[in-house]
This record gives C-alpha cells, structure tokens and sequence, in this order.
C-alpha cells in the first residue's frame, strides 16, 4: 500500500507551487493590465474571460511541462518565473499587434479578447515545448 503514495509528497509539493505559481501569475497579469479584468469577468464581459482564460491556460501549459522535466522544487520555480516571464511578453505582443487592445477588451470586443487570449496560449505552447531537457 505504501508504495503507491509513495510519490504523494512530492506530488503534494509540486502542485502547491504549482497554485501558488497561478496566484502569482494572476496578481501580476492583473497588475500589469489596464483592465479591470475581475470586475469585467463578473459583469459579463466574454472578451475579458477568453483573454484572462487564454493567459491562465497559457501561462498553465510551461507550468506543467515544468513540473514534468524538473529535477528539483528550486529548478520548477525557476521555470515557473520563466514561464510568467514569457506570459508577460506574450502580452506586449499581443497589445503591439492589436491597436487599444485593452479598451477592446473593456467594450466586449470579443475578437480582441480570442487575439489577447491566442497570442498568451501560442506562446504558452512553445514556451512549454522548449522547457525539455
């Protein structure tokens, strides 16, 4: 019986910095936007989920590749910056391909929101892909 939880601790580990990763993440996404994304997701506003989602699964995807290739807690958190690091560009890509990306997004434009949320999810997805040993 022990042996099959034997990995509970480390996994146990790894997915608490994994949502303590995702907190961060979210506080500094949140900071550095000029939208009220909280208060847009509650009022309704689809363009913000899709690009607050977009962010979080983007940001999510080298988080778990992360956790699977890491060697130890110290190198996952550095990927996990690293990964945030990536987000954070991914944003700037994203507001310099789309003009006033963020009033878009405050007026419901759900198309600048999938624009927001793709460019965070295209990069998530080759962030995750390089983060192999």
């Amino acid at each position: 019986m022990l042996d099959y939880v034997a990995g509970l601790p480390a996994f146990l580990g790894y997915f608490a910095i994994g949502i303590a990763a995702l907190g961060v993440f979210s506080v500094i996404y949140t900071w550095l936007t000029p939208q009220e994304e909280v208060q847009l997701i509650r009022a309704g506003n689809l363009a913000a989920v899709t690009a607050f989602l977009g962010a979080l699964v983007g940001f999510s995807l080298p988080l778990a590749s992360a956790a699977a290739n890491s060697v130890s807690v110290v190198d996952y958190i550095i990927w996990a910056v690293i990964g945030i690091l990536a987000q954070i560009f991914a944003y700037y890509i994203a507001n310099f391909t789309m003009t006033d990306l963020h009033k878009k997004i405050t007026a419901g434009n759900i198309a600048a929101g999938i624009w927001g949320g793709g460019i965070a999810l295209v990069i998530g997805i080759l962030n995750a892909a390089c983060m192999t040993y």
